[in-house]
This record gives C-alpha cells, structure tokens and sequence, in this order.
C-alpha cells in the first residue's frame, strides 16, 4: 500500500467516475483502475461499488477513505513543514467565502493581501456555509469567512468584525421619513428573505422575529435579487453595511436606506480554520492583517 494509491483512493470518491479522477490526477483511467484494483486486493476487500452511475465508496470504503484522508492531509502538511519554514505567509491558500460577504468585502482584503503579504495567493470559493463547513472538513478548504457562531470543537475560529444591518425599503415608504429606526419598527413589515441555506435569512428572522409578516411568500437567492424586490415595493429587507453602497445606482431612486438605532442589529464576521492545519501561523497573521484594516463600514470586535 502507497501513499500514491491512497491518493488515488481520495481522488476517486471526490470525482465519483474514474474518467474525472484519473484526469485529476494526471494519470490515465486504466493506471488508476489499476492501482485502485492493487490496493482492493492487498486490503482485501471492495473500496468502491461500480455499479452505480456514480461510482460510490461501500461501507467499508467509507471507514478506509476517512483514514486515507487524514494520511494524505498528514502527507501535505509534511511537505508544507519543509516548503513553508522560512516564511508562513508564502503559500497558497484556499478560502471560502459566503455569498452574503463576498462581493462586497473581498475587492478589499485582496488588495490588503496583496499589500501586505504579497507571496500569500488566495484561491476563492464562494459557497454557502454548510458547503463550507463541510469542505474544511474534508480538507478541501483551508479556511473560511464566515458569520458567526460556527460551533465546531474542531475548528479555531477568530472573530474580524461587527458588520450592522441596515433596513432596505421601498422609496416612498412610511418609514424612510424617519432618519433612524427601532427594530420593533419593522416587526409587523413584510419582509424578504434569501432563501433556505443563506445564513443571513436565519440571521434576519432573528432580528425581525419569526412570526414577521409575510416572510415566507417571497424567497431571493442572492442580495442583489433583494434589493431590486424592495425597489418594486414587495416589501423590505435587511442589508449588511458592506453591502449597502454596492448596489446599482438605479436602485438608489427606488430603494431607500435607514440605519437602527443602538443597539444595531448586526452579524460578526471571522476567520475558520481547521485546529489541525499545517502552519496555524498563516491563518493567525492572516486575521490579525484584516482586523487592523477594517472598512469604515464595520466595527471592530
């Protein structure tokens, strides 16, 4: 048994054909149907059923897919030990992003980045935060941007920032004549939401309570979408301050703004990376860089 063999192992259950595994392994898809069949025998048992359209680990394969993981995450590290020693901030990093936060904070911490650790290359994945959090699990991900709590005994989790919420309604609207707003204001508004899986919709029937009016009639998938519903007087909705000043300038003729009074409303933004990743130092410096740069739009935590 190899740790090139293991590899292949990971490969396949991630791509489930073996076309697709093979290619990402740069090998062809008779070497890995070969080298897989090798392994099967030695182990003696059947790692994969290939019966289904997607070739899928058995039971057993699942358990040894878990270990082969962990090895080939060990294996990694090893060469990262090595490769990495002089300077943590030389590497590259794969980081995941949630839709809510990405548009509107990333042009910023990519310029940051890039200033401050210009050897740092950041790979971006823009997912939701179950898709995230399953991801760093499996190693996919080295980190997240992420609203808080993510509770996950483990991951380390380093608070960045407050980000309040602002309310989006239609121009015109009985509240927009007030220069501020209470939370109660908006209890008894129809609210827009995102839809199931965006962290900001639970954060949103948080603030405004789950028996808001009407907040189940209509679902957007982005903020975006949002933002154009408030501007054709369906209801209101809560922006995060980042993306308050990002929409189209149309939109600002249709849709007015209103900041909460304090208490603001809000969501706290951190950086998630997996207890056992290789050079935790990069991670740490890499918070510690976006909290002393903060936007004007947030407050620090």
């Amino acid at each position: 048994m190899t740790l090139q063999e293991l590899k292949y192992l990971v490969a396949l259950a991630d791509h489930g054909h073996f076309g697709r595994a093979a290619e990402a392994c740069f090998i062809t898809q008779s070497t890995l149907s070969t080298q897989l069949k090798k392994l099967e025998d030695f182990l003696g048992v059947t790692l994969f059923d290939r019966s289904l359209k997607r070739v899928t680990p058995t039971p057993i394969g699942q358990e040894i897919l878990a270990a082969a993981r962990n090895i080939v995450e060990e294996s990694e590290r090893i060469k990262d030990l090595a490769k990495h020693a002089q300077d943590p901030m030389a590497r590259t990093l794969r980081l995941g992003v949630i839709p809510t936060l990405g548009p509107y904070y990333l042009p910023h911490a990519l310029m940051l980045m890039h200033k401050k650790h210009p050897g740092l290359r950041m790979l971006l994945r823009e997912e939701m935060t179950p898709q995230i959090l399953e991801h760093l699990a499996e190693g996919k991900l080295d980190a997240g941007l992420l609203a808080l709590p993510v509770d996950d005994d483990n991951l380390r989790v380093e608070p960045l920032f407050y980000e309040p919420f602002f309310a989006a309604l239609p121009a015109g609207h009985a509240l927009a004549k007030r220069e501020e707003l209470k939370v109660p204001d908006i209890m008894t508004e129809k609210l827009l939401l995102l839809d199931e899986g965006h962290c900001l919709r639970d954060q949103a029937l948080d603030v405004c309570g789950s028996n808001s009016k009407g907040r189940e009639e209509v679902r957007a998938t982005s903020l975006e979408t949002l933002r154009q519903m408030v501007g054709m007087g369906l209801g209101m909705t809560l922006l995060p301050a980042l993306s308050v000043d990002a929409g189209p300038r149309v939109s600002r003729k249709t849709v007015e703004i209103r900041p909460f009074r304090k208490p603001v409303p809000g969501r706290t933004i951190g950086l998630v990376w997996r207890k056992r990743a290789p050079f935790p130092e990069t991670f740490e410096r890499l918070a510690a860089t976006l909290k002393d740069h903060l936007p004007a739009e947030v407050d620090p935590v």
